[in-house]
């Protein structure tokens, strides 16, 4: 299967803005080949804090994911802030739509206490693992990055995990290597895909999307403008690669 990161800029806090400058770059994405065309965390909103942020469930972000898997025949996925049926502070939340109206969740474990989400943002409670053509597909979300005991325990039953992120310019040394990390020590693709661009808050963003090999080779790279990130994934050679080196049988749990 072949996977597109969208590498873009985000509008701040305009859904509407952000939804017709990304409609193009997935059209181009799927114009490339790409079955599933993953966009950054907060895509149509930026990472923003802002009271009332929060969407419902199956609102206008969601609904934009839905309308383009359905239009392009392709999955697309990215986070949004959604809030869940008691009306509580809201998740960030992956989505991830299929071609056929499938939708799938997941809620963010670890909210970023350095910059206060845990006080806007409520945790996710575990991992979600989806079949999407034949591969095995985990997503994470931005600071879950940090927590090697998540991908660890979500390996045995992954080929690719999905992390899409908000991740500032200061700290890029960390994004590129944490990446190469987990493709590494879980012998899986991992998929990279931060924005570019000044958040509304200020902070900056260099990109550095890519796709990385189970062996933790670069497949595909970008440095800091709007493009695509595009690279061959294939579930058996995640299997070939853990076959030849028999690592994960050896991790203490």
């Amino acid at each position: 299967m072949r996977i597109a990161a969208v590498q873009h800029d985000i509008v701040w806090e305009d859904r509407d803005a952000n939804f017709a400058r990304l409609a193009p770059q997935v059209a181009r994405a799927v114009g490339a080949g790409a079955e599933l065309v993953l966009l950054t965390e907060t895509f149509s909103t930026g990472f923003s804090m802002t009271p009332g942020i929060g969407e419902p469930e199956g609102g206008p972000s969601a609904r934009f994911l839905t309308a383009q898997a359905a239009e392009h025949g392709v999955w697309v996925g990215g986070t949004c802030p959604e809030v869940a049926d008691d009306g509580e502070l809201p998740y960030n939340s992956f989505v991830l739509a299929g071609p056929d109206g499938t939708i799938h969740r997941y809620r963010k474990l670890h909210p970023f206490t350095h910059a206060g989400e845990h006080e806007r943002f409520r945790a996710g409670q575990a991992p979600v693992t989806v079949e999407v053509g034949g591969l095995r597909v985990t997503p994470f979300i931005c600071y879950d990055l940090r927590f090697a005991d998540v991908f660890w325990r979500a390996a045995p039953d992954t080929d690719v995990y999905l992390v899409p992120a908000n991740w500032p310019s200061p700290r890029r040394l960390h994004w590129q290597t944490l990446l190469q990390a987990r493709a590494i020590e879980n012998q899986a693709y991992v998929v990279g895909c931060n924005r570019v661009g000044t958040a509304g808050d200020g902070t900056e963003h260099a990109g550095d999307s890519r796709i990385v090999s189970p062996m933790g080779e670069l497949l595909a790279t970008a440095s800091g403008t709007e493009t695509l990130v595009l690279a061959d994934v294939d579930a058996t050679e995640v299997a070939a690669t853990r076959d030849r080196l028999r690592f994960l049988p050896d991790r203490r749990r």
